[in-house]
């Protein structure tokens, strides 16, 4: 990808500008032209990584999804393309929006295109081309939705359906019956789970936010935009903290191989005044993540996308990852839509939180602690109320960071008699420097966890309660990754291989870990001092004289004082 040359006085921390941005998408959609079909109404890519929606709907999401781009870069030799994809696709070639079928999410980025683009697009289709591009949409009003985001797609819908006439009644329906429904999923403090449970996530920015948010905006509806634009603008407090000073955002959840989507939240609180953030400091974190990607093989010989992380990577795919998925790292392209003067393109860029000082983040609607280190951009995840079993590793690890992956050795794990599932997670709550949880663990045991945690050391404590006596546990740290270094030291009730057994009562198992990038890092016995009492408690003296105690009990929680 040919891009422009850095621009370090405008952009000291990554080079990148407008133009940057603009020769991405540029090269993005030149790339993808050649995979279209002769009537330009599908895209298939190469590959032999299909979905499970099949081979059709597949094509149908590499026009959708690169066509929100053009979108975005308004730019109109493409959208004439698009337009004629539209009026072949609309004329049988689309499958139809079904109850939970992949196309109601594929409808909702061509209405969001379609809208954003109207007198470029739309406006300009043959009347008949746009009732039947109406009537296709129109399924989406009806279609059943999987309980999650999903129900912010006939939402997209029907903005843009009810904007132009159609269907209006049907449209309202649609509208106020999925904004009602992500009310029931709201948890404060700017977090949304997707759907019933604990699930916590960057769908959090690129698609609960996302969605309600432009619709308030593009509806220039200014009681919804107060009350979604809010959200958003206390979510961008906490989501900022999730990319590291090298511009990786936090590896954990599911849909990763959508990459640069996590810019979205940050455009958009740009887009409708609607963020905490400065000018400088949300170009900053988005171009980091964009070139953090481009940089790392996120794009392949031929221009395109790959399902992957970095470069191809199946680890992170799911069942309805197909060749056209990772498109939806268009979302990232949303700041185009920000004119060149303003101000978030001509401001100087600022340091990222994670490059400004050390902290450790309590957020407290998903349970987490964040931890971040200056010296090098580090950030790690501890995560104590985050659970998806359907997407196990990437939701159910103790801890994430943006420079390691989860192994498939069950890194950051508690592992009681060799089974290391963690499922029913607790919240147990956050504090200043501390987070705890209860898991249910093998043999039916109850694990109490809790870490607490000050510049790159972590002192992480494990109760292990309604075990068999004598089952093995082995406690497990960071993955191992180039360019970092993980260490895991006992400190109670385990060997130096980081394995002990359980009494014949509740078990406490105490550590030291540190994940860090620093060259040449103080020893950890220099940093931290931990006393463990026969009674649960731990008592620890960071090497700045700050001490905190806790105490871990079975049934009764976990109580901290710092």
């Amino acid at each position: 990808m040919q891009l422009p040359p850095d621009h370090r006085t405008l952009s000291p921390h990554t080079g990148y500008t407008r133009a940057h941005w603009e020769a991405a998408a540029d090269s993005l959609l030149a790339a993808v032209e050649p995979y279209a079909t002769e009537d330009r109404a599908l895209y298939h890519f190469p590959g032999d990584h299909e979905s499970w929606s099949g081979r059709l709907s597949d094509g149908l999401e590499g026009y959708a999804r690169t066509l929100l781009l053009a979108a975005f870069r308004r730019d109109e030799t493409a959208l004439e393309r698009y337009a004629d994809g539209l009026a072949a696709g609309v004329s049988g070639i689309w499958p139809r929006i079904e109850d939970r079928s992949q196309p109601l999410v594929e409808a909702a980025s061509i209405a969001l295109a379609l809208r954003l683009t109207r007198p470029l697009l739309w406006d300009r289709l043959d009347d008949p081309v746009r009732q039947r591009a109406a009537h296709w949409l129109a399924d989406a009003l009806t279609a059943e939705a999987w309980p999650c985001n999903w129900e912010l797609f006939p939402v997209t819908v029907g903005g843009f359906l009810q904007e132009i006439g159609h269907e209006t009644e049907e449209s309202r329906k649609a509208i106020d019956r999925g904004l009602e429904r992500i009310e029931d999923w709201y948890v404060g403090g700017g977090w949304y789970t997707d759907g019933d449970g604990r699930k916590y996530d960057y769908y959090n920015g690129w698609a609960m936010h996302l969605y309600p948010v432009l619709h308030a905006w593009l509806a220039r509806d200014e009681r919804l935009l107060e009350l979604y634009g809010g959200r958003l603008s206390r979510h961008l407090e906490d989501y900022a903290r999730l990319f590291g000073g090298d511009g990786a955002p936090m590896h954990q959840g599911r849909s990763l191989t959508y990459r640069f989507a996590t810019t979205a939240p940050l455009w958009l609180g740009a887009l409708t005044g609607r963020t905490p953030l400065s000018p400088g400091e949300t170009r900053r974190l988005a171009s980091g993540a964009l070139r953090y990607f481009l940089e790392r093989g996120a794009v392949d010989a031929n221009g395109l996308l790959t399902l992957g992380w970095h470069g191809p990577d199946k680890t992170v795919l799911q069942g309805y990852s197909g060749p056209a998925s990772p498109y939806w790292a268009s979302k990232g392209f949303l700041g185009l839509l920000l004119p060149a003067e303003h101000e978030v393109w001509t401001a100087v860029e600022e340091p990222a939180p994670a490059e400004r000082t050390d902290a450790v983040t309590a957020i407290a609607a998903p349970n987490w602690l964040l931890q971040s280190t200056s010296s090098d951009g580090l950030v790690r995840l501890h995560n104590h109320g985050s659970e998806d079993v359907r997407y196990d590793p990437y939701y159910t690890r103790l801890a994430y960071s943006t420079a390691t992956v989860p192994s498939r050795w069950y890194d950051n794990s508690v592992i009681v008699g060799h089974d290391p599932s963690r499922t029913d997670i607790e919240p147990l709550g956050v504090g200043e420097g501390w987070a705890a949880s209860r898991h249910s663990a093998g043999g039916g045991a109850r694990v109490t966890s809790l870490v607490l945690a000050q510049g790159a050391v972590e002192v992480r404590a494990h109760l292990v309660a309604g075990a068999e006596a004598g089952t093995p546990v082995r406690i497990t740290g960071w993955a191992c990754r180039d360019g970092v270094r993980a260490e895991i030291r006992p400190v109670a009730g385990l060997d130096n291989e980081l394995c002990g057994v359980t009494g014949t009562g509740d078990t406490l198992f105490v550590a030291l870990a540190r994940l860090t990038a620093e060259r040449d890092p103080a020893p950890l016995d220099e940093l931290v001092t931990v006393r463990v009492d026969g009674e649960g408690g731990i008592h620890v003296r960071w090497s700045d004289g700050r001490e905190a105690e806790a105490r871990l009990a079975d049934g009764e929680g976990v109580s901290v004082r710092a």
